[in-house]
């Protein structure tokens, strides 16, 4: 039953006023806790009672509040406070009419006591979810500029977040946590998040919600290098010799390189071509690739061989990456004892050199457009001319 109580309980306030000025004048209070408790016991009658000074709804247990004096509760009385027995409702402040006069002091305007969940332990406390957006398999990618800042309120806002997906039957979440986020790190992994990746700036972390297999792509398990074999019309080769102590210390090679995030293959090998003998190139071909594991951390490489022409003879080196630079004989090369003894490294050159003499014809790089992303990428493949 919702009925309008203003009139009413305002009204019996004011007769019970004068009757309780001594006994609340005696006990230190002035008129709030009894105007409270008159309304709540008139909430218990009706079941619901609402005025311009607030509403409550009322469960067959009696709601008890204790009030101490000389404290500002923020939107009592200036001269009261409140605080939570284990069988007292929450109670919140929202807007309404203002108060009336009690007992000498007024509520702050637009103030009201909302009596709203009886019989807990502690005033209830939102907790909002973790902002997300769905993937293409039915999986959650968090946001991570929303991330909250504080970890107790990431703890409570991830643990809620995970239930709410588990109860939508969601599969895999990715999230990923910035540097400057990095105390969150423990929290996620004590939740059962584990590391899939790292980038200079963030640790990505998924989590795999079925009770079944997981299903989410491994981390990037290659690094892809790039190769540059440069012949200029003495039949010379263009040929570092690398500066770091590693395994072909000393010895005169191709010059090579990793590529960048997003460049091409044959981007790569002319920019490593540039960057470490100076010479500018085009590409060709590419003419082989080496696919090899366990070479770095533990991670596959794949090594891509590309045939490059040469617009300039100069040789300006990068005294940071390399020991020197210089064309050289084909046979000078291979006529190298690292070359003798490394059947992989010397079945490339050959093959370079078949592919400079049109005895080989190796892959070129045709741009295309795929459905999947309606961009455009390279497919390497032989000439396609009557495909």
């Amino acid at each position: 039953m919702l009925i309008d109580s203003h009139n009413i309980c305002y009204s019996r306030f004011l007769n019970r006023q004068g009757e309780d000025k001594e006994n609340n004048s005696r006990n230190g209070n002035f008129g709030l806790p009894q105007f409270l408790a008159t309304n709540i016991d008139m909430a218990a009658a009706t079941g619901f009672c609402q005025s311009s000074a607030f509403y409550c709804q009322h469960s067959p247990e009696a709601a008890r509040i204790t009030w101490t004096k000389n404290c500002n509760p923020h939107g009592l009385a200036r001269s009261f406070s409140w605080k939570l027995l284990s069988s007292t409702p929450n109670i919140k402040l929202s807007s309404s009419s203002p108060m009336p006069f009690l007992g000498g002091n007024y509520l702050p305007k637009k103030e009201r006591i909302q009596v709203v969940s009886p019989n807990i332990e502690a005033p209830s406390m939102t907790v909002e979810f973790l902002d997300a957006w769905e993937d293409e398999y039915d999986g959650i990618i968090i946001d991570p500029e929303s991330l909250p800042p504080s970890a107790n309120a990431f703890a409570s806002a991830l643990q809620a977040s995970l239930s709410n997906w588990k109860l939508k039957g969601k599969k895999g979440v990715w999230m990923k946590i910035l540097l400057e986020q990095a105390e969150l790190v423990p929290i996620a992994i004590q939740e059962g998040f584990n590391y899939h990746h790292a980038e200079p700036g963030y640790v990505m972390l998924i989590y795999w919600i079925p009770n079944e297999p997981c299903m989410l792509p491994a981390s990037p398990s290659h690094q892809i290098g790039i190769a540059g074999f440069v012949i200029n019309d003495k039949r010379e080769v263009l040929v570092v010799k690398e500066k770091c102590p590693c395994s072909c210390s000393g010895v005169w090679k191709l010059p090579t390189g990793y590529i960048n995030k997003s460049e091409e293959l044959f981007s790569g090998a002319i920019r490593e071509v540039k960057e470490e003998t100076g010479v500018d190139t085009i590409f060709l071909e590419m003419v082989a690739f080496r696919h090899a594991h366990l070479v770095a951390f533990e991670k596959s490489d794949l090594l891509f061989v590309c045939m490059l022409k040469p617009l300039s003879s100069e040789i300006k080196i990068d005294e940071k990456e390399i020991q020197a630079a210089k064309w050289m004989a084909i046979d000078e090369i291979l006529g190298q004892p690292f070359y003798q003894e490394d059947q992989m490294s010397k079945r490339v050159i050959k093959i370079c050199l078949e592919t400079s003499e049109r005895h080989y014809k190796g892959f070129t790089a045709h741009q295309l457009i795929s459905k999947l992303d309606g961009k455009l990428s390279y497919l390497y493949c032989n000439d396609t001319n009557n495909v």
